[in-house]
């Protein structure tokens, strides 16, 4: 990555907007970038996740059931949950142009996670954020 680091991308995901600089490296350090051509499947719906994926750049069509119900572009993510459980994936994400991720996977969040236990702890509270998030509007539309 020429200007940003993957760090720099780290931070603006909301799940680990609480992290420090020192918590974001060593997260950074267990992730991989990777270049996915046109057309191609990042993820299948129904199979078992193990990735988080962020996007650096590029932009991908969310299809579930057949239908596509969103599109993620620089700066979005997806898979996050797959980094807590192996539930199967809940939609397909298809590049729709040339993509540059970073790519994080459960076995190597788990090794941070061991390594560093503040950072589980602030995870918690991120996602437990995004719930109480999630409810509330679920509750209110």
């Amino acid at each position: 990555m020429a200007r940003s680091t993957k760090a720099d991308h780290l931070r603006q995901v909301q799940m680990f907007s609480a992290c420090t600089d020192r918590e974001l490296a060593q997260i950074a350090r267990a992730c991989d970038e990777m270049a996915v051509e046109a057309e191609k499947v990042v993820v299948e719906e129904g199979s078992t996740g193990e990735d988080f994926f962020l996007v650096v750049a590029g932009e991908a069509d969310v299809i579930r059931d057949g239908h596509a119900v969103a599109s993620v572009g620089p700066g979005q993510y997806f898979g996050e949950l797959s980094l807590l459980d192996e539930a199967p994936r809940s939609a397909t994400v298809r590049a729709r142009t040339p993509m540059t991720l970073i790519r994080l996977g459960r076995r190597e969040f788990s090794a941070v996670l061991d390594s560093w236990p503040g950072v589980a702890h602030k995870l918690l509270q991120t996602m437990a954020r995004r719930l109480r998030d999630a409810d509330h509007n679920a509750v209110t539309h």
